[in-house]
């Protein structure tokens, strides 16, 4: 698939995802964990990108196998930001990490996140969201 293509579906995605977790009642305010979905056949490569993943400021899943429903297995890990649920960050956080596993022949699969209860107890009562965030790290 080419680059662009993939970067416009994915755009499409996450607006999608954001608007069903909206409809259904999920705090829009809240922080939540991003979580960027990354594959290959070769450890070797994912745990390159998960390096540089790191050293951009993400957290980095442990690397886990995974099979295939036609039987095939891979080699999956999550590229992990937190951040609110705005898509133009999110998007921004989709193209590095696109280009990033570009880089090593490494798939990028998607991302998702959890539902955040707008009536549960928040750990950090402050929710300071930072304005200045344009969800590239560095």
């Amino acid at each position: 698939m080419a680059y662009e293509q993939l970067l416009e579906e994915q755009r499409e995605e996450t607006r999608l995802i954001i608007e069903e977790l909206l409809e259904d009642g999920s705090d829009p305010d809240a922080l939540y964990a991003i979580e960027h979905h990354l594959s290959c056949n070769n450890f070797d490569s994912l745990e390159k990108v998960a390096v540089e993943a790191f050293k951009l400021g993400y957290e980095v899943s442990e690397p886990e196998e995974l099979e295939l429903e036609d039987g095939t297995t891979v080699m999956c890990c999550d590229i992990i930001s937190e951040g609110a649920l705005n898509a133009e960050l999110i998007d921004a956080q989709v193209e590095q990490l696109v280009v990033l596993a570009g880089k090593f022949n490494v798939d990028y699969d998607g991302w998702g996140t959890y539902f955040e209860d707008p009536d549960a107890q928040d750990e950090d009562e402050d929710g300071d969201v930072d304005e200045d965030d344009t969800g590239v790290r560095h």
